[in-house]
């Protein structure tokens, strides 16, 4: 009498072994599609960020260029030389370069409060400060210094120049 119930035992468990055995076929099926979809769309989406990535890095010079040649209020000075006062800084280093700097300065009609040594020695190039509302200043001054770059004042604050409206500071250069 026990060949009766091992049939039915017998025709389930093929059942069960089939259906586990389709399941992971379609899993690993699944999985090679995942990896044949990453595999075609990576190459075109790279190109893509690529091409867009050398597109931003050319478009932005542009707008730089753009910006800085864009005609601006003319910057008109404020004081005569003789009321502008002008601390210098040493950032190059040299030893007498502040006193120097602000002999020629007194020479050009400029009054020099003080002069210092700057927290560093290694600037490479002069560079002229000015204090917010002087940029026409630092402009005639930075002309009459041959001086390229003219910016407002960085890391130092404004009561640091000794009363003066303008900050040289000198480098290599």
């Amino acid at each position: 009498m026990d060949a009766p119930f091992d049939a039915p035992d017998a025709l389930i468990r093929p059942w069960r072994t089939a259906t586990l055995v389709a399941s992971l076929v379609a899993a690993v099926e699944l999985v090679l599609l995942v990896v044949a979809a990453v595999l075609l769309l990576a190459k075109p989406l790279s190109h893509a960020m690529r091409r867009q990535a050398q597109a931003a890095a050319i478009e932005a010079p542009k707008k730089q260029i753009a910006a800085a040649t864009k005609p601006a209020t003319p910057a008109v000075a404020k004081l005569t030389r003789d009321e502008t006062k002008v601390f210098v800084l040493n950032g190059n280093g040299r030893s007498g370069a502040a006193a120097a700097a602000a002999a020629k300065l007194q020479a050009f009609g400029y009054r020099v409060p003080a002069t210092g040594n700057a927290a560093r020695t290694d600037y490479a190039n002069t560079v002229v400060m000015y204090r917010r509302g002087y940029r026409g200043d630092a402009l005639r001054l930075a002309h009459d210094l041959h001086v390229k770059v003219v910016g407002p004042l960085d890391g130092m604050k404004p009561s640091a120049l000794h009363g003066g409206q303008l900050a040289v500071l000198l480098g290599a250069r």
